[in-house]
């Protein structure tokens, strides 16, 4: 058998022994899979797979083991040997556990874990693989619609998972030996509302045209109380070096803000904070078990913490005195304040503006304006930062080359500001990043169209030869790839075949750039006669859509509504300031700081 070692370029990639590994050798029950349809690197950042992790292996009789997606020198590896993938803790076979389970953070792994079965061994389809095999289910904030991968995942765990996982494992070892398979997907099916069977509930299309979306309401779990759930207070240690290597702690989860593009802020609604008491232990737990010297403080918008200062006030002394560089990633400009940038690194900070000009900022509710811009990043010039990333996006509904001119003004006004405030000949590192607007589902953009080609590579054209005249850097997003996201976050059941199909074609490792490639998927979309101007094209308002059987809590009136005021740049106000009415108060989920639910 040929050396691992003298086979791959990074072998850490394959066999773990990272520090902190919980013990994998105790007696099991029930063996799990946790796996990520992405490179180690990046795969080891992944928050929601760390909590799973130590869950699961935090409970009597169950082990839970890692896997990510190999390269294609670990890949010859295995099949020069005769090998299937196997997990990272004890090299078992993945066809050997009872859950194999994916993590889907984004959909551009599709293909991923269509290349991971297969090494595994383990038939693609639900149909295929009968009791032999084990239970390949799915989770994360892709599960919102997973109709276009819903013939090859046994069930989909929707939500957040800390509560609900605990129960069903604990469901599985008293009934594996007396259940098959498919009755044990009907008892999970039956019992809980954060589960959907696809195989148990059909869908009927019209082409690419939803008629009837699946029968079953499955509702988003939302765990209520983060100082009172699990939590760990280690993490994996790699011997590596990954994308993000640092200790990462979660403030909060949600956001209140209700910026109209973004998933994330409707579907981890509402905002639960974690305590500035707990968030100060938490930190102080991982970076004393880890021995990071970086630690990361995170949610969907860092400086929207309440307890954040509170927290800085404990946690900047700890820092310094143990050498710890504090990293204060999401922040919002008009919640940023100068006392904020204390203990972050000195060299950048990002921002996302999103739109050019004001008018675009009320379409899409960013709630910000060219004021707080200038505010905030003189309080940050002022702190000594050199250097600023912006990110927007083009393509947004309704926008004008106005808008994208005010990208290339905003730019120019702030390289003046620093100039300004600096007062001498250093100029001011500024990067601009365009990546193109997606329409995902559960926002009020879920009914607009996909902006077209031409209109896009006009505004990338205009924006280059602009920024790069004032020594500004641009970078933007390739309009293939985020037409294929378009497609996999909207489509429905009828996208399926040509998924696998593109796998089939060499599609790999979508989400890098360097090796996506549009003709795998433009080939399969013909040829399974998919009509992709459907898919992201236009959505009538009351037409049913292919995630229209999910419930996240927030009402598809409001939804509506919200879309309305769009179109006529009307904003509305974050919920910290007043409650919009979006469904997930009246359900009793909106609470303050006491526990009481928000009038």
């Amino acid at each position: 058998m040929t050396k691992l070692t003298d086979s791959v370029q990074k072998p850490y990639r394959y066999f773990g022994g990272e520090f902190n590994t919980p013990n994998i050798n105790k007696p099991a029950d029930v063996r799990f899979c946790m796996c990520v349809a992405d490179s180690y690197e990046v795969g080891m950042s992944n928050l929601g797979v760390r909590i799973l992790y130590y869950l699961f292996n935090s409970l009597d009789g169950v082990v839970c083991e890692r896997c990510y997606t190999p390269f294609a020198d670990y890949e010859k590896y295995l099949k020069d040997n005769n090998l299937p993938l196997a997990s990272l803790e004890t090299q078992t076979p993945l066809a050997n556990f009872d859950f194999v389970g994916f993590s889907i953070q984004y959909e551009m792994c599709y293909s991923n874990i269509f290349y991971m079965l297969e090494l595994a061994g383990i038939p693609v389809t639900t149909a295929e693989r009968g009791e032999n095999f084990p239970f390949i289910v799915a989770g994360g904030p892709c599960s919102v619609n997973l109709e276009p991968m819903y013939k090859y995942f046994d069930f989909v765990f929707v939500g957040e998972g800390e509560t609900p996982w605990e129960q069903i494992i604990t469901d599985y070892k008293k009934l594996k030996n007396t259940m098959s398979k498919n009755e044990f997907l009907r008892h999970v099916d039956e019992n809980y509302e954060c589960i959907y069977v696809p195989s148990l509930h059909d869908a009927v299309y019209d082409g690419d045209k939803v008629v009837t979306a699946p029968s079953k309401k499955v509702w988003w779990n939302i765990e209520e109380n983060l100082d009172q759930m699990f939590t760990p207070q280690v993490q994996l240690v790699p011997n590596i070096e990954l994308v993000h290597n640092r200790a990462v702690a979660e403030l909060f989860r949600g956001c209140a803000n209700g910026c109209r593009f973004c998933q994330a802020g409707f579907i981890y609604r509402p905002v639960r904070e974690r305590s500035a008491d707990c968030a100060f232990e938490l930190c102080k737990n991982l970076l004393e078990s880890t021995g990071y010297d970086e630690l990361s403080l995170t949610s969907l918008s860092t400086s929207d913490y309440s307890g954040l200062m509170p927290l800085l006030e404990k946690l900047l002394p700890y820092a310094k005195e143990h050498n710890v560089q504090l990293n204060l990633p999401s922040l919002r400009l008009d919640s940023f304040k100068g006392d904020m940038a204390m203990g972050n690194r000195k060299s950048s900070l990002t921002f996302a503006p999103e739109a050019g000009t004001q008018r675009l900022r009320d379409v899409i509710n960013k709630n910000i304006t060219e004021e707080n811009i200038m505010s905030a990043l003189t309080d940050a010039f002022n702190q000594g930062y050199t250097s600023v990333k912006l990110y927007f996006m083009l393509g947004l509904p309704t926008e004008t080359m106005e808008d994208v001119e005010g990208i290339y003004n905003l730019a120019c006004k702030i390289k003046s500001l620093y100039k300004w405030i600096k007062k001498t000949g250093k100029d001011l590192r500024i990067s601009v990043s365009c990546s193109t607007f997606i329409p995902k589902p559960f926002t009020p953009f879920q009914w607009c169209a996909f902006a077209d080609r031409q209109s896009i590579e006009q505004k990338q054209r205009y924006l280059a030869e602009n920024l790069r005249k004032k020594g500004i850097n641009f970078s933007y997003n390739d309009y293939d790839g985020s037409l294929l996201e378009a497609i996999l976050a909207r489509g429905g059941r009828t996208v399926a075949d040509a998924l696998y199909k593109a796998y089939q074609n060499g599609a790999r490792f979508d989400a890098w750039s360097d090796m996506f490639k549009w003709e795998h998927y433009q080939k399969a979309f013909e040829e399974c006669g998919v009509d992709i101007a459907k898919i992201v094209g236009a959505y009538d308002l009351e037409e049913t859509l292919p995630w229209d059987n999910i419930d996240i809590g927030v009402t598809k009136k409001f939804l509506q509504n919200e879309y309305k005021k769009a179109m006529s740049a009307i904003t509305t106000p974050t919920c910290n300031k007043q409650c919009n009415g979006c469904g997930l108060n009246a359900k009793g989920y909106c609470k303050d700081a006491h526990g009481n639910v928000k009038n």
